[in-house]
This record gives structure tokens, sequence and C-alpha cells, in this order.
């Protein structure tokens, strides 16, 4: 296959040609290819890689004082606990 070229007019591919060449076909869409897959000159599918959403930049600490844990989250119960010292409840 050709190398990919993004932001290009859609490359047309026939459905035979599509199923012989599926791997490298996506490994063109990851890199930004675009294909028309055609049947008899029938326009079946257009492949193309996901458009990007953008990206929203986290803000450390937006959540501070709306979570709420209880003070003894953490702590286990005695049998647990004997238990992973290998003793009896």
């Amino acid at each position: 296959m050709a190398d990919p070229k993004p932001n290009t007019t859609p490359r047309r591919i026939g459905v035979r040609a599509f199923r012989g060449n599926l791997d490298a076909i996506l490994r063109e869409a990851r890199a930004g290819a675009a294909f028309l897959v055609t049947e008899r000159g029938e326009i079946l599918a257009e492949i193309r890689p996901p458009a990007q959403a953008p990206r929203v930049a986290r803000k450390p600490g937006a959540l501070r004082g709306r979570i709420h844990m209880a003070p003894d989250f953490d702590t286990l119960p005695p049998d647990v606990l004997a238990a992973m010292y290998g003793q009896e409840p």
C-alpha cells in the first residue's frame, strides 16, 4: 500500500481489495488515511480514523469538598485482619 497522506481525499478501494488488505488499510487509517469501500462503483462504507475529541486538561482538586468518605473506610474487620496474618479470628 502507498504511504498514507493525512487530510487528503479518501481513496476508493473495492470490497475484494479491502478484504485482502484489511490489516494494511487499517494501519494506514490509523496513520490518517481515509478510504471509500466500493462495490461496482457504489460506495458502501467510509473508513477513516476517528475525529480527535479535544482533551480537557484535568484540574487537580476540582472535586475537593464534593467527595466524602467514611472515617473508617479503610479499616479492616477483625476477622479479615486475622486471616491475613494466618491467625484464628
